[in-house]
């Protein structure tokens, strides 16, 4: 099959392909601060270019990516777009009933944000019980993560820090400001680590990179 994305497909192709597979790939982001460096679209953009990249090795097809997420967090910087955590699971669910209707079965979620993964959770659990759909979450920080160790520090994993700075380097690089690089300590007092309690980024980097970015490399 030479066409893997739907939106490149007309009703016909996408009748073939879904009479010969019940399967897709659904890339999901958000748009929100990455630091001073990165651009706003970080995440739904590593998403999009994985779930792409997945469609070109297994003919899986993918559907464009869903560009909001869940970032209340991030608020207080601009540009930075939220949805309701209710509002965003119904919005995803409402995606799978209508590929239900054309005998789709099995959803591979690439989520290129870690604050939609408690509504997306619940996205699993319903759309198996409601839909017959079985729903995996893919995030690519958890699934590499022991890649990631030998090559990055505990400083460089967090959020907008080298690892993420370093691969949006990669596929994008016309759109990451070098000269903008922030190293800043996520700051830890009052936080009372034997609990948990929602926080906004501003309460622990002023910057809103989570340890160090200056290190990235698109190498």
């Amino acid at each position: 099959m030479s066409k893997y994305l739907l939106h490149s497909m007309s009703y016909r192709e996408a009748e073939k392909y879904f009479s010969e597979k019940d399967i897709v790939l659904l890339p999901i982001g958000s748009t929100e601060q990455h630091g001073p460096q990165n651009p706003l679209g970080t995440d739904l953009l590593i998403a999009g270019s994985l779930a792409n990249e997945a469609s070109k090795i297994t003919g899986v097809v993918s559907l464009p990516v869903i560009p909001y997420g869940v970032s209340f967090h991030h608020m207080h910087f601009p540009g930075t777009i939220t949805i309701d955590e209710t509002v965003f699971a119904n919005y995803v669910l409402e995606v799978l009933k209508s590929l239900k209707k054309w005998g789709v079965e099995k959803v591979l979620i690439i989520n290129g944000h870690g604050g939609n993964l408690m509504s997306l959770m619940i996205v699993s659990r319903r759309a198996r019980e409601e839909l017959g759909i079985l729903v995996a979450i893919y995030q690519w920080w958890i699934a590499s993560k022991e890649k990631l160790s030998r090559k990055f520090s505990e400083e460089e994993l967090s959020h907008a820090g080298a690892a993420e700075t370093s691969l949006i380097m990669f596929l994008y690089p016309q759109w990451v400001n070098t000269n903008n690089f922030v190293d800043e300590n996520i700051r830890r007092r009052d936080l009372d680590t034997r609990i948990s309690r929602f926080k906004y980024t501003r309460e622990m980097s002023n910057s809103g990179v989570y340890g160090v970015s200056s290190t990235s490399s698109n190498r």
